[in-house]
């Protein structure tokens, strides 16, 4: 049986007086591709932030391979090297070009070698159909490309996991189909993923598990068959009505 990377135990989080995350617990296995689904402000995007530390918990912890990861630890830039994350916002630099973004942090955080990472680089451009954009700016790329150069600079630091908080949440419709490709093909070779995403067709199609959650709690989690075809909650029957499916290959 696989070995658990990502264990998240009791997490609380709190804005003030109110709660987001009510003791939370997850476990993802080496592998597992899990995807988040839920209404919006039910916690999704802020489980994420605070699996990578990127927001202060109020009780219960967080580990990658049995270490914690700790927002302000003193480890916290090493370990977090081992997790990538992709948001919606694509955030690639402006003023530099697509090539240089891509290479910025394996160059001054992980001091690799330039021609090896210049290799790298080129070679996964190449696997997201952009390698001739290498030597553009952000500004001309379509929204569906910049996130795709979002997807490999995270490839290119070698994280143990990925996480994508709702990456096609800002694209037109014609270009949410090239991004959901690109992360097919990651499940295919069995990358570890976390994947927020209101794409209910694409979550039944990527997922190992599906985990719905509403007010900050796991209301239910199953495989993507068992969640979309025969959902066990009122609340994720209600949630599910809103949504038609039609037959999409599972990876």
């Amino acid at each position: 049986m696989a070995e658990t990377l990502l264990s998240v135990q009791n997490l609380t989080k709190k804005f003030e007086d109110h709660t987001i995350l009510d003791g939370l617990n997850l476990e993802i296995k080496k592998g597992e591709v899990i995807v988040i689904v839920g209404p919006s402000g039910c916690g999704k995007s802020t489980l994420l932030r605070c699996i990578n530390a990127l927001e202060p918990i109020q009780g219960g912890t967080v580990t990658l391979s049995g270490k914690p990861i700790e927002y302000g630890s003193r480890n916290l830039a090493a370990v977090r090297q081992k997790i990538g994350m992709v948001f919606q916002s694509y955030e690639l630099f402006p003023h530099l070009t697509v090539l240089d973004n891509i290479m910025l942090a394996p160059l001054k955080v992980q001091k690799r070698a330039k021609d090896e990472v210049k290799q790298e680089t080129l070679q996964l451009l190449e696997r997201v159909g952009l390698k001739e954009k290498a030597d553009s700016y952000p500004r001309q790329l379509s929204g569906g490309q910049k996130q795709r150069v979002a997807i490999v600079r995270a490839l290119c630091m070698h994280p143990e996991i990925l996480l994508f908080d709702e990456v096609t949440a800002a694209l037109d419709p014609e270009m949410v189909r090239e991004v959901l490709d690109v992360m097919l093909d990651l499940a295919k070779q069995g990358r570890t993923m976390i994947i927020v995403t209101h794409e209910m067709q694409f979550a039944k199609a990527v997922a190992d598990r599906v985990i719905f959650l509403d007010q900050g709690h796991i209301v239910e989690e199953d495989a993507p068959e068992v969640f979309f075809e025969h959902p066990k909650t009122e609340r994720a029957k209600q949630f599910l009505n809103v949504f038609t499916f039609d037959k999409v290959e599972h990876k």
